[in-house]
């Protein structure tokens, strides 16, 4: 996998489009391409040209499973990769100038605080767990359902009880909520396939940020067809990654030429140490990432 990450990103930086973006920090991008992982003998597509955090990555994760849109839970955890957006909306309409730290001070102290400020919308998580869903009241109107459709576990009991079937997808692509959330889904939409005792699966991406957003998407939709594998009794097949707008940031070449110039190491290993009672139930500690030694992180700017 990392050898064709490495020859995107290079394609992406020498011939790509130069694009004025919605950040204004302006990109170079190409459109329509795609990686293949194979994930049958437990490797796990983790770069090894930068640290990744993984560990940070499977909290994400769980947190999307949880069907979770505030941030509060997250800072607890340490995990800040979603700060950045609800903290700019903060400053911006009460026109100070807090830091991350102070802001999510405030989110971990104050819980009404986090209400208003932690929220992101109906992002990922909410659209997996809760797509909305009205239903008939009785006096000839709609009410909406709090609950909504839980696309998580239709997915489960449809690769469990009809895997031939061509819907086994969820998405948080809303059209109805693109305009409530902080950050409209990047990582849109997933699809799998059953052949024989394997589960693949496809992400579709609308937009990926190559340099910091890709190696944690990838990352994710690798764990997430495994512990849909786990949970269905079926084997890891292959990963399909396809990636629409592939965008690298132009503030981010040291980023790129950092990858450029480290060669890869060794594939790493994900192991699953347990099998809860469903999807919903993992922990971080069920995780167990072996063999991995990664050349050290390189930081870059989050266009917000």
């Amino acid at each position: 996998m990392e050898a064709q990450y490495l020859d995107l990103v290079r394609r992406v930086w020498e011939s790509g489009d130069e694009r004025r973006d919605r950040t204004g920090t302006g990109t170079r991008a190409r459109f329509g391409e795609t990686i293949r992982v194979d994930l049958s003998d437990g490797s796990i597509p983790l770069l090894t040209t930068k640290r990744v955090y993984w560990k940070t990555a499977i909290r994400e994760l769980i947190w999307f499973l949880n069907g979770e849109r505030n941030i509060r839970s997250l800072v607890a955890q340490g995990v800040h990769i979603w700060t950045d957006w609800p903290l700019a909306r903060f400053n911006e309409a009460m026109g100070e100038n807090l830091d991350e730290a102070a802001f999510e001070a405030r989110i971990l102290a104050d819980s009404d605080f986090a209400a208003r400020w932690g929220d992101l919308g109906p992002v990922y998580g909410a659209q997996w767990r809760h797509w909305p869903r009205f239903v008939a009241d009785g006096t000839g109107s709609y009410r909406r359902d709090p609950e909504g459709i839980d696309q998580i576990a239709a997915l489960v009991h449809s690769l469990k009880n009809n895997p031939a079937s061509r819907r086994h997808i969820f998405t948080g692509w809303n059209v109805a909520e693109l305009d409530q959330m902080a950050l409209p889904p990047c990582h849109m939409m997933y699809q799998y396939f059953v052949s024989g005792t394997k589960l693949s699966g496809i992400l579709y991406q609308r937009s990926c940020d190559l340099g910091l957003g890709f190696p944690f998407n990838i990352f994710e939709a690798a764990v997430l067809l495994r512990m849909l594998a786990q949970q269905c009794d079926l084997e890891p097949g292959e990963l399909v990654w396809m990636g629409a707008d592939c965008h690298l940031y132009l503030n981010h070449g040291h980023l790129v030429e950092g990858l450029l110039s480290r060669p890869p190491r060794a594939v790493p290993r994900l192991d699953l140490l347990r099998r809860p009672a469903d999807i919903f139930s993992y922990a971080l500690e069920d995780f167990a990432v072996s063999g991995y030694d990664p050349h050290p992180a390189i930081a870059a700017p989050v266009a917000v």
